[in-house]
């Protein structure tokens, strides 16, 4: 009977691995060129939020719209974080590359700043044109007073940008060079901007 016992778990345990298996996952950053340097520095502090986003957007897998109306993602594929929090650390390093604005942080280290950028992620996909994937970052951001959460300007950030082919790897760096000229619109924005509305 021990024996019959022994037997028949052994049999179940074997069976475990027949289960299908979690789908391997290549994950990616998202790729960047710093900006230049520039000069002179401003004298008042920016707080970068984190993009807001629905929830197609509020993840990590990257996200293709291969017909006009159809959403899919990329097949063992994903993003190295949630795609807001994914662009908020890209832009922040754009400003820390810019070096025009020292005096940076984001709402997670709820330190006092005398504007913020608040910002709707609109976004964040391929899709194709032509037979030929395109990467699309969609971005709509207002400069606000964090005395009074005033908002003082505000401006739709839109860049694509063609892959070179149709590979997941491709797709990728279409977003980092799409990524690369939104950082830099987005950075001379906010620094003409914030020095024409602070006193």
């Amino acid at each position: 009977m021990k024996r019959l016992y022994l037997l028949l778990l052994a049999s179940l345990l074997g069976a475990c691995s027949l289960l299908p298996q979690s789908e391997p996952l290549d994950t990616y950053l998202l790729p960047a060129t710093p900006l230049p340097s520039q000069t002179p520095a401003v004298d008042w502090s920016l707080r970068i939020n984190t993009p807001s986003s629905g929830q197609l957007l509020d993840g990590t897998r990257i996200v293709v719209l291969p017909e006009p109306g159809q959403i899919n993602t990329y097949q063992g594929a994903r993003w190295s974080e949630r795609t807001p929090q994914l662009l908020r650390q890209r832009l922040l390093d754009a400003f820390n590359d810019d070096a025009r604005i020292a005096a940076l942080s984001t709402e997670d280290q709820h330190l006092k700043a005398d504007l913020e950028l608040v910002s709707d992620l609109r976004r964040f996909h391929s899709q194709y044109r032509d037979g030929r994937p395109e990467a699309l970052i969609q971005l709509d951001v207002r400069l606000v007073d964090v005395r009074d959460q005033r908002i003082l300007a505000s401006r739709r950030f839109s860049v694509s940008q063609p892959a070179s082919d149709t590979s997941v790897a491709a797709v990728v760096v279409a977003f980092g060079q799409a990524g690369d000229r939104l950082a830099q619109e987005l950075v001379d924005w906010t620094v003409s901007e914030g020095q024409r509305v602070t006193p």
